[in-house]
């Protein structure tokens, strides 16, 4: 007799469904065919003590599992309970009305007891997709596999319940929630705020500029004068989530069993902020069996590198077509995998080895030629991508003390999303082009005229201040940005004076 059980494999952030066919013949042994990995040939052993516990047998004749498509491998311990029920249908000693009707997925204790499973939201999507009628799921997975409402997501913590399920025994009531709703109710829910930033406005106004158009920042500036504080403070002003970008940003977290949250939806924009000693494949993502990066897990939110000089070239480097991209591609000898990789890099670093290059009140130890190697970490490309240099000087006391009430999260959020309306509106003949950093030299041209004073104005910054060529292009996507806070169509020269503050690392001479 053979009987096939669906169940889910996870690629990229995508599922594909696999059908589990198990034969029993005559003979003795179990066989996995399918290009199955260890985790799933040891399946053999903890399925015979499961069947063993719940007073049913191993067949004792020929047993062949086969998981299809056998070109295609397959790992992990998800596999369990599809193969187990199967086998129990094959061999007769239950009757499985209803198995192929769902897709199954779970790891099996030895007693039975079902253990979570990862990448359960593109596994859910991808059984809605080919018109299932519903998954089985680990109860701790439940949630995560009811935000696809359509189908039902049945949540057990035994095999037992699925046997009994499965033959029209038990009634189990399908996970529900109201995904609009949850997430509603906790897309502006940060535990950080600006309000609790003293002082620093210059720094806010910046991070506020950065926020409207999109744009890369890298703060400069000694230890303790807040550069941390600010960028975990930068998703609490940026856009809320769209549903649509929720759902995606899930996906990744989901693919890595990374959904710690209880409700099973990743409601506000993330922040990763990774350790210098990083590698490169930890960073953008990659191994033998590719998983999503640091920039993946960032996707719609902030990447923040923290002591940019610090981290390895390798890995700094590997960033610069993701930057470009907004995707990550990895690809193998049999397949390639697309990670999305949609973010926002805030870097921070010190203007020197000692930390106090430029310092009001201390002196820098270091000779220009260290100060010049120590920048030279950075490469000109990463640089390039990096739209706004921010000098950060440290706190004063009087500021410190101040009993001024500061402007919240919320405020500012509201200016920025008026920003992103009126971009959103300029762009709507583009596909995929949605702020001003993403703009290309012909949009940049198009969208950022400037008047005869203006380049006037331009053309004697970059003389007088050295800035590059590659400058250019950069400081007019700032100020179109800062025009359209202002909401001002024409850039005016206020606007491209304070675009051009913001290139410290382009200024001849910095370090010298």
């Amino acid at each position: 007799m053979i009987t096939t059980s669906f169940s889910s494999a996870v690629y990229g952030v995508n599922a594909c469904i696999i059908s589990i066919e198990v034969s029993v013949v005559s003979g003795t042994g179990l066989f996995m065919v399918g290009l199955p990995d260890s985790a799933i040939k040891e399946s053999q052993h903890r399925i015979e003590s499961v069947l063993k516990h719940i007073n049913c047998t191993m067949p004792r004749q020929r047993v062949i599992v086969n998981l299809a498509p056998a070109d295609i491998r397959k790992e992990g311990a998800a596999y369990d309970l599809p193969i187990a029920l199967s086998i129990l249908h094959a061999s007769a000693q239950y009757n499985l009305q209803t198995l192929a009707s769902y897709v199954i997925m779970g790891e099996l204790a030895l007693d039975g007891t079902l253990r979570p499973v990862k990448g359960m939201l593109p596994i859910a999507i991808g059984a809605h997709k080919h018109g299932f009628k519903g998954i089985i799921v680990p109860k701790q997975n439940g949630q995560e596999a009811a935000i696809v409402n359509k189908i039902e997501a049945i949540a057990v913590s035994h095999i037992t319940e699925v046997i009994e399920f499965l033959e029209g025994k038990r009634a189990i009531h399908p996970v529900q929630i109201d995904v609009r709703k949850l997430f509603e109710e906790k897309v502006s829910n940060y535990q950080v705020d600006f309000s609790d930033v003293q002082g620093q406005e210059n720094i806010k106004r910046a991070l506020e500029i950065a926020a409207a158009g999109g744009h890369n920042v890298i703060m400069i500036g000694p230890p303790g004068s807040g550069k941390t504080m600010l960028a975990k403070r930068l998703p609490s002003i940026l856009p809320p989530l769209s549903l649509a970008e929720t759902l995606e940003t899930t996906k990744i977290y989901s693919v890595i069993g990374r959904m710690d949250h209880v409700d099973g939806l990743l409601t506000t924009r993330p922040f990763r902020s990774p350790h210098h000693t990083i590698s490169d494949i930890a960073l953008v993502g990659g191994g033998s069996f590719p998983q999503p990066g640091e920039i993946s897990l960032a996707h719609h939110g902030v990447l923040f590198l923290d002591e940019l000089p610090e981290f390895k070239r390798n890995a700094l480097e590997v960033m610069r077509q993701p930057l470009e991209d907004g995707k990550i591609v990895i690809s193998r000898a049999k397949f390639s995998v697309e990670f999305p990789a949609n973010f926002m890099l805030i870097a921070s670093m010190n203007p020197c080895p000692c930390g106090y290059y430029n310092h009001p009140d201390k002196e820098c130890v270091c000779s220009a030629v260290v100060v010049e190697r120590y920048l030279n970490k950075i490469s000109g490309p990463l640089l390039d991508r990096i739209d706004l240099h921010v000098e950060v000087t440290p706190v004063v006391f009087e500021a410190l003390i101040s009993a001024q009430r500061n402007e919240p999260s919320r405020a500012i959020r509201g200016r920025v999303v008026e920003a992103r309306a009126i971009q959103k509106e300029r762009f709507k003949a583009h596909s995929g082009l949605y702020t001003n950093a993403q703009m290309s030299s012909a949009m940049t041209k198009a969208s950022c005229a400037i008047s005869q004073p203006g380049q006037k104005l331009l053309q004697v910054a970059m003389d007088r201040l050295g800035l590059s060529a590659r400058a250019h292009h950069r400081i007019l996507k700032v100020a179109r940005t800062i025009a359209d806070l202002a909401h001002s169509e024409p850039i005016l020269e206020v606007h491209l004076a304070e675009a051009i503050q913001y290139r410290s690392l382009d200024r001849s001479g910095w370090g010298s």
